[in-house]
């Protein structure tokens, strides 16, 4: 399966390649948004053979955004915790 993110196509299967978000609303953005505005992008490494990270980060499954741990604690329904 293939996977255009940022203007690029992708393997599902062990290609590990960085992807962009707004800090703001956590939705992906191109790598010319990021470079535009550093201060409220992230860049994250995805994909490869492996099963996680060192640490773990909570998402707000509606918006994407970032939560604090005793947010994803308080609403567990509507949170989703990632190893990266």
């Amino acid at each position: 399966m293939n996977v255009t993110i940022a203007g690029g196509d992708f393997s599902m299967a062990g290609n590990e390649h960085e992807v962009n978000r707004s800090t703001k609303s956590g939705r992906f953005v191109k790598q010319s948004t990021a470079e535009r505005q550093p201060d409220t992008t992230v860049t994250e490494q995805v994909g490869g053979d492996h099963t996680g990270g060192d640490r773990e980060v909570n998402r707000s499954a509606s918006t994407g955004r970032f939560v604090r741990e005793t947010t994803a604690e308080l609403h567990p329904a509507t949170t989703e915790t990632q190893r990266v």
